[in-house]
């Protein structure tokens, strides 16, 4: 093995390697912005994958960081041509697969930056594994940022000891449930999407994952101590792994990234879109927003079941409404292309919600919307992201997970910390009925009991979040003990 000893002279830094997609990469810039604001690093590398799934508002996005953020260093790897991209095959493995091929280039670009600067560790995104032989040779310790909650967290750290207890593949274990340490206890269905078929190559790959995961030198959450204690303390308590080690834990959340809501989904920069505008002219806390996430897709029938719902309910609305998928079973990843978001809405829907509702094609200035004093509620698909986002609005929130961890995260945000209902499903397919839609908009909006305790909590845990961020908060004091570590203090 190659030793990686200090040279005089050499500055200090860290190097951060996101997986593709926006969540992700946004993720672990506000990670290295977070580092860099301690003081103790200059520089912050920035291993970045081009050629998979790219989107031009994560073109405009990097290329905003690279302008206004100088001690953020990014390196874009060559596009790799030879990566299996038959629709046979699945996203996620297509993606895990165009990760492993970039292998060589993390290791040509640890070697490059290794020469000028004193590399303190590799911090790697859960589905960046591959690389985890490469900085060992080179002799860079690994650390995991993971980028959703530590439900999920506890879930992974756990599934190969559920592996172990199960010889069939969990969307067949119809009637069975597990208890995952820190969780409620979890429908076989419910386990993260990529896990659910035993007979994928994914399913292998997560394993994989998750062994690295728990041998790594620390595990960054994007989380904070109080917004899920149960599941950390399941953690940090070694129950999640109960035959091996469990890492250091180090959460420094909540980190969401305002300057990428700048950006609409065709890389435009929107510093005022036109749904703010119309949310100016609505009553304090009397619209809920509903918005599913950068992938997350309905189809046709679902989109007019939604609509139904809103219309019965009498509440404002602002709803971001995507293309709707040609596929029943796909949740994720819709249709691309141009589409008038008017001709998918059931017929006179806009006339008899006119004033009250306003429908938007494709992408909203997220962030800027929950922070807006219009917006009381919202209906989101629990991505991790979005949690974190209505937490620091201090928004309380319906739960609609649609795939990847997202039904996790649902328990988290339901059962743990309290901010949300959950939307009743479907259990074969997940479709929720325009009357449930309805139910759950009035719970969440009506001054009824349920509302009045979702506010009072959400507001309570947007404060704490905020404390965990300040200068004597937990958070804050996690990431000083990771850079300590770092540095060797």
């Amino acid at each position: 093995m190659q030793k990686h000893t200090k040279v005089k002279n050499m500055e200090d830094t860290i190097v951060l390697y996101p997986a593709p997609g926006s969540g992700h990469l946004i993720s672990m810039v506000e990670l290295g912005k977070l580092i860099l604001s301690r003081g103790h690093f200059s520089t912050i590398h920035i291993l970045v994958i081009a050629g998979f799934n790219d989107a031009p508002a994560t073109a405009a996005y990097l290329r905003n960081i690279s302008e206004t953020y100088s001690s953020i260093i990014l390196h874009r790897f060559p596009t790799v041509l030879n990566v299996n991209t038959s629709p046979a095959v699945s996203f996620l493995a297509n993606m895990f697969g165009f990760i492993r091929l970039n292998t060589v280039n993390v290791h040509q670009t640890l070697q490059e930056i290794s020469r000028t600067f004193k590399v303190h560790a590799l911090v790697i995104d859960f589905f960046c594994a591959s690389a985890v032989p490469v900085s060992e040779n080179l002799g860079i310790p690994v650390f995991f940022f993971f980028t959703s909650g530590l439900a999920a967290l506890a879930a992974y750290l756990h599934f190969p000891t559920i592996h172990n207890q199960v010889d069939k593949s969990f969307k067949d274990l119809y009637d069975t449930k597990f208890q995952i340490p820190g969780l409620p206890m979890l429908p076989a269905k419910h386990m993260p999407q990529p896990v659910l078929n035993r007979d994928e190559p994914v399913y292998y790959d997560i394993m994989y994952y998750s062994h690295c995961l728990s041998q790594s030198s620390g595990i960054i959450v994007n989380s904070f101590n109080q917004l899920e204690p149960i599941a950390m303390k399941a953690v940090i308590d070694g129950l999640c792994v109960p035959d091996g080690r469990t890492p250091p834990i180090y959460n420094i959340g909540p980190l969401i990234a305002d300057s990428y809501s700048k950006f609409n989904n065709h890389g435009d920069h929107n510093l005022q879109h036109s749904c703010l505008s119309w949310l100016d002219t609505q009553p304090s806390r009397s619209v809920v927003f509903l918005c599913f996430g950068s992938m997350g897709t309905f189809s046709g029938d679902q989109v007019k079941e939604i609509a139904k719902g809103l219309e019965r309910s009498g509440h404002r609305f602002l709803w971001v409404v995507r293309k709707p998928r040609l596929h029943e079973k796909i949740k994720e990843f819709g249709e691309v292309g141009e589409f008038n978001v008017m001709t998918i809405m059931p017929e006179g829907f806009l006339d008899s919600t006119k004033g009250r509702g306003m429908v938007v094609e494709s992408w909203a200035p997220q962030v800027a919307v929950l922070e807006h004093p219009a917006v009381g509620g919202f209906v989101t698909h629990c991505g991790w992201n979005s949690i974190l986002e209505a937490v620091m609005a201090g928004v309380p929130m319906v739960a609609w997970p649609l795939y990847a961890e997202q039904h996790l995260n649902k328990a988290a945000v339901v059962a743990g910390m309290k901010m949300a209902i959950a939307v009743e499903q479907r259990g074969e397919d997940g479709f929720v009925v325009g009357e449930e839609v309805e139910k759950r908009v009035r719970e969440l909006m009506d001054h009824s009991e349920t509302s009045v305790e979702l506010r009072e909590r959400s507001h309570e845990m947007k404060l704490t979040a905020i404390d965990s961020l300040g200068d004597m908060g937990s958070s804050t004091a996690a990431l000083d003990k990771l850079v300590r570590v770092w540095l060797g203090n």
